[in-house]
């Protein structure tokens, strides 16, 4: 199977089983955030959890190959239309210099890496309705010189 062949099965397979995606994550023993990813294309997945998917959605042995390949991380260049993801570009459209200048002015010439990474996703209930807690946690990789 492709890469997109499986995330199309897992996809079905987790609708199919009435099954979350935070209910998947726990049954491999794995954050929910970084299961999703996994399953939606963009991380390749480490054989143990690549096969406790499989076991667990009933999909073909090939499926645990195509989980284990590395991934490449394409996405649409374009403005997504889907609005939550939109809001997402929106927010670094208007704080990513923002978010850069203090990175910066905290730790120097640097990125946040995308490699050495975790992020959460909360609910906080409040009376005025309830929020979105996104956490990201990226090791901070300073610029070098030669």
């Amino acid at each position: 199977m492709k890469k997109e062949q499986v995330v199309e099965a897992v996809v079905l397979a987790k609708k199919d089983k009435g099954l979350s995606w935070e209910s998947i994550a726990s049954e491999l023993g794995m954050g929910t955030v970084w299961v999703t990813s996994a399953c939606l294309g963009m991380n390749s997945m480490p054989e143990e959890p690549a096969e406790k998917l499989c076991q667990l959605l009933d999909l073909p042995a090939s499926a645990k190959v195509a989980l284990m390949e590395y991934p490449v991380k394409t996405w649409d260049k374009n403005i997504p239309q889907d609005p939550l993801i939109y809001r997402l570009y929106e927010v670094v459209g208007v704080y990513g210099d923002t978010l850069k200048e203090v990175i910066q002015e905290k730790f120097g010439d640097g990125i946040m890496s995308a490699i050495d990474f975790s992020m959460d996703i909360e609910k906080q209930e409040d009376p005025k309705g309830d929020r979105v807690v996104l956490t990201m946690n990226g090791k901070f990789l300073p610029y070098k010189t030669w």
